[in-house]
């Protein structure tokens, strides 16, 4: 079972950390994100289970879900929020991502980068890193990544200031 701490009240993980009451009491998780349509919410008392059902498709709307899931995660006071999905690499990293350009002021290179240190085998497919950039695009105006082709499939890469994208470094994120 592998948990990702995100922030000090966030957490990312597979389906089978929501799962496990244990491990939601544990980390005292009040509120679970559950990104699936495979799996139901689990009934524990004390804590409220968010269903946003979207497959894992590149054409799944993930986009309109991402204000009222960050919304929801920010309001959380109560305790820690768990978001998951399937495996914890695709619906899941992206609804996270998105919360943290939403309320940590983070682009989404730097909110990519802070999930990936926090769980290196994160892999949002092709559709929702569009959706990513369109996000950004509306909360800054501008994009921080672009999507490019390399040897392991499509994956972001950071947009050189020189470029008018803003706070990239130039670098790839694949290293």
């Amino acid at each position: 079972m592998a948990v990702s701490q995100i922030t000090p009240t966030l957490y990312l993980s597979g389906v089978d950390t929501a799962q496990n009451r244990t491990a939601v009491a544990h980390r005292r998780i009040t509120l679970i994100v559950n990104a699936t349509v495979e799996h139901t919410c689990p009934d524990y008392p004390g804590v409220e289970c968010l269903q946003v059902p979207v497959p894992d498709q590149p054409h799944a709307p993930l986009l309109e879900h991402f204000d009222a899931v960050a919304e929801r995660i920010h309001s959380n006071q109560s305790g820690s929020t768990l978001v998951h999905c399937s495996a914890g690499r695709s619906r899941s990293a992206s609804l996270v991502m998105a919360y943290l350009m939403r309320f940590q002021g983070a682009d989404l290179l730097q909110a990519y980068r802070w999930v990936l240190e926090a769980r290196p085998f994160i892999r949002p497919n092709a559709g929702f890193w569009r959706q990513l950039l369109e996000y950004e695009r509306r909360l800054y105006g501008r994009n921080s990544v672009r999507m490019a082709a390399t040897s392991l499939g499509v994956l972001p890469e950071a947009i050189p200031e020189s470029a008018g994208g803003g706070a990239g470094t130039g670098d790839c994120l694949n290293t």
